[in-house]
């Protein structure tokens, strides 16, 4: 999962991100709140790492502009030394997932981390996606329309896997590329546009099977669902 983390000690930050990226997260982490906000308009994230106290814009205040401005599902997660009944409770009713109070403890936060993601990302079958017209099967990495196998690339499955396990998100190309390609992937931007517009011209995701790839100007892109029915589209052919 792509995490984002924010957290003014270098060291404390130096130390969660190590927990998180070797429990097999990719992690970006930022000392202020401005750069918080910053990237996070253009660039998606799986959750949220927020400490309270930070020198510029608090970790209260960037949890109030993802609610507003980004996601109202997307999970955030306080760590934070404020350790009082009146705070614990401000965070949560303000659109808080959890809250732990620092010091952290590598096996409690990595536990929580995974509650919220399991929460926000369920996956009930782990070898098989159904979205009917599209059945996935990751095991053997292939994929069927309408009962027909269409071929793809191994980047392209994971790409359309992706982009099925995360119906109506918005996407950044940058999430897309480290999900896909890894964090450390010299990958430019055009390759993950050219691949997205693989998988949508050999999944015919432009409507009229229920589903059509949205491309975002200057951010990334959508799997959106169509009013069209896939079952009264097949019956037609």
């Amino acid at each position: 999962m792509r995490i984002a983390i924010l957290e003014d000690d270098p060291d404390q930050l130096a130390l969660l991100t190590r927990w998180l990226t070797n429990a097999g997260h990719i992690v970006h982490g930022y000392l202020l709140g401005n750069e918080v906000l910053k990237f996070a308009g253009r660039e998606s994230f799986d959750l949220f790492v927020l400490d309270w106290e930070v020198p510029d814009v608090s970790g209260i205040e960037v949890l109030g502009w993802i609610r507003a401005n980004l996601s109202k599902s997307v999970p955030i997660l306080f760590v934070t030394v404020r350790d009082t009944e009146e705070d614990i409770v401000y965070a949560l009713n303000a659109g808080a997932d959890d809250y732990m109070i620092k010091p952290a403890r590598q096996s409690e936060l990595l536990a929580r981390f995974g509650a919220l993601l399991r929460r926000a990302y369920p996956q009930k079958d782990e070898t098989r996606l159904s979205c009917p017209p599209y059945e996935f099967d990751t095991q053997s990495g292939t994929v069927r329309v309408n009962g027909a196998i269409v071929e793809l690339t191994p980047k392209e499955f994971e790409l359309a896997v992706l982009l099925f396990r995360n119906p109506e998100r918005l996407m950044s190309r940058g999430h897309l590329q480290e999900a896909i390609w890894g964090h450390s992937g010299d990958l430019m931007t055009r390759s993950v546009d050219t691949h997205v517009s693989q998988v949508r011209r050999k999944l015919a995701l432009r409507g009229e099977f229920g589903f059509r790839v949205a491309a975002i100007y200057n951010y990334g892109y959508r799997l959106k669902r169509t009013s069209e029915d896939p079952a009264r589209v097949s019956s037609r052919k």
